[in-house]
C-alpha cells in the first residue's frame, strides 16, 4: 500500500499549474485550460459586443478601413480595444516581474486571480445598456485577453500563446508544409515536429471547444456565464495565494 503522504491535497493541481517551479507538462496543461477560457470569453465578447475581443488583427484592419472612411467613432473604438489589450499585457508583465522579486510563489497566481476578478466585473456587463457602458465592457474584456496572453507567454518563456489563434494555425501550416516537403523530397531531416504539432492542435482545439461552450453559455445565460470562467481562473490561482499565507506554497 502506498504511503498516505504521497496523496496530493485537493489544491495540489492548481498550485502545480501556477507555481514557480515550471515544467513543459505544467505549462501545456495551464495553456490548455487558458486557451479554453480564452475561447469562451471571446465568444462572450461577440455575444455582448458584436466583436471578437482577442482578435487584434481584426481591430487593426477595422482601424485602417475606418480611418480611410473617416468613421471616427469606429476608429476610436478600435484604438480603445487595442490600447486595452496592450495595457493588459503590460500590466500582467509588470505584475509578474514585481511578484517575482517580492513574492516568488505567487508570481503567476496573481495575474490569474486579477483576471478572475475582472471576469466577475464583466459578468455585470448586462447592466451597461448605454454606449459608454458597452465600451467599458469591451475595454474590460480586451484588457483581460491581453493579461492572459502575456501571462502564459511569460510562464512558458514565449513558447505558448493562448489567444493568438492566427499564429498557432500558421505554425500548424508551417509544420505540415515542412513535413510534406520532407516526404516528397526524401530529406529525412525535414520532418514535421510531431510534438510541436500535437501541442498546437491541442491548443487550437481547446480554443475552439471553449468558443463553442462560450457561445452556448452566453447565448443561454447572457453576461452571467462569465461567472464560471471567473471561478475557473480563481480556482487556479487562489490555492497558491492562500498557501503562501499559511506558509506553504509551491
Amino acid at each position: 500500500m502506498k504511503p498516505a503522504a504521497k496523496h496530493r491535497p485537493l489544491n495540489a493541481l492548481p498550485r502545480l499549474l501556477v507555481g514557480r517551479h515550471r515544467s513543459a507538462g505544467s505549462d501545456l496543461a495551464l495553456a490548455t485550460v487558458l486557451a479554453a477560457i480564452a475561447g469562451a470569453a471571446n465568444a462572450g465578447g461577440f455575444f455582448a459586443l458584436g466583436q471578437y475581443t482577442s482578435h487584434m488583427t481584426g481591430h487593426l484592419s477595422q482601424l485602417a478601413d475606418n480611418l480611410a472612411l473617416l468613421n471616427w467613432i469606429v476608429v476610436l473604438t478600435s484604438l480603445m480595444a487595442i490600447g486595452a489589450f496592450i495595457t493588459g499585457a503590460a500590466f500582467s508583465t509588470a505584475l509578474i516581474n514585481w511578484a517575482r522579486s517580492q513574492h516568488r510563489r505567487r508570481q503567476y497566481a496573481l495575474p490569474l486571480a486579477i483576471q478572475g476578478l475582472l471576469m466577475i466585473c464583466f459578468s455585470w456587463g448586462g447592466i451597461f445598456s448605454t454606449a459608454p457602458g458597452r465600451l467599458f465592457a469591451l475595454a474590460c474584456l480586451c484588457f483581460i485577453m491581453g493579461m492572459q496572453n502575456a501571462t502564459i507567454t511569460k510562464i512558458s518563456g514565449a513558447r505558448i500563446r493562448t489567444t493568438h489563434a492566427t499564429g498557432m494555425i500558421t505554425d500548424i501550416g508551417i509544420e505540415l508544409g515542412r513535413g510534406a516537403f520532407g516526404l516528397a523530397s526524401g530529406r529525412a531531416e525535414l520532418r514535421w515536429d510531431r510534438r510541436k504539432l500535437a501541442i498546437l492542435l491541442r491548443l487550437v482545439l481547446a480554443f475552439l471547444l471553449g468558443g463553442l461552450v462560450g457561445a452556448l453559455g452566453y447565448g443561454q445565460f447572457g453576461f452571467f456565464f462569465s461567472l464560471p470562467l471567473a471561478a475557473a481562473l480563481l480556482g487556479l490561482s487562489l490555492p497558491t495565494l492562500l498557501a503562501r499565507r499559511r506558509g506553504g506554497g509551491t
